[in-house]
């Protein structure tokens, strides 16, 4: 439930596809942190849980995640706004640590955390430090960043016409729109992992939708922001980051070994 007595200041924006049965969970997981909750029922043919009262519940014919996700994100008079994905949960704190740095620096954008596998996988997924540079060829933030409500106004929010990659390309934008992200040493978001998950199992989607990408924010592109990259890791980026040359296949069976279940250990008879 919200906590009582403090008016929030941010809001969380829930799309939901046929995802009733985990809705509880992202619902409650920031009601818990205070926060003001948008749920988009996206069409859903499955029921949703009864929802608290202090839950606004948008239902919509079925349009995809990010017209869902822009629906809610029209309804945010907060200063703050996250989007959560229905199968996800906030992490405890995650946003009295993501306010935290934007409270004090009025020229930072948005602010994200690290992301902890549960479910099918289990462990903690890290990337570097947030650099501009790097947000170009590679998706180093994921969905679930606190953003200021004018970094989506400015935007327009996720653009339906990104079949994939339209979180990466929400970034892109606000560093396009001159906003700037931070990365903070903190678990804020509990990814689970279940075999509806989205992943790249074609590499010739992921570089179609990559020259979309480039080819909508072209200037970054030919003129990029600076880096803390020298000449090699810039290279390095462009070409492993921009192409990722590694199949998908092979790609996933690695994230599998590294945070899928691990087989049991088998007892040595006496």
């Amino acid at each position: 439930m919200a906590i009582s007595g403090i008016k929030p200041d941010v809001t969380v924006v829930v799309p939901c596809f046929n995802y009733g049965r985990f809705l509880a969970e992202a619902v409650d997981s920031a009601l818990r942190e205070g926060a003001r909750v948008i749920v988009v029922d996206d069409g859903s043919t499955e029921p949703l849980p009864e929802l608290p009262s202090e839950v606004e519940l948008i239902r919509q014919q079925n349009q995809g995640v990010a017209r869902a996700r822009n629906a809610g994100l029209a309804r945010v008079e907060t200063p703050y706004a996250l989007v959560l994905d229905a199968d996800d949960r906030l992490a405890p704190g995650a946003l009295s640590i993501l306010r935290a740095p934007l409270e004090a620096d009025p020229k930072l954008g948005f602010a994200y955390g690290r992301m902890r596998f549960f479910g099918a996988w289990e462990g903690e997924l890290t990337f570097p430090p947030y650099d501009p540079y790097e947000l170009l060829y590679r998706h180093t933030i994921g969905l679930s960043a606190l953003a200021r409500r004018e970094v989506f106004e400015q935007t327009g929010g996720f653009d339906p016409s990104f079949e994939h990659l339209e979180d990466w390309e929400q970034w892109v934008h606000a560093l396009a729109r001159g906003w700037h992200g931070l990365q903070l040493d903190a678990v804020t978001v509990e990814y689970r992992r279940h075999e509806a998950s989205k992943h790249w199992r074609d590499r010739r989607s992921y570089r179609q939708a990559f020259r979309r990408l480039r080819a909508k924010h072209l200037e970054l592109y030919i003129n990029p922001p600076e880096t803390r990259l020298g000449p090699l890791g810039r290279l390095w980026y462009r070409w492993f980051w921009g192409y990722r040359p590694i199949p998908a296949v092979l790609e996933l069976a690695v994230h599998r070994l590294r945070w899928g279940p691990k087989a049991p250990t088998r007892r040595r008879r006496p």
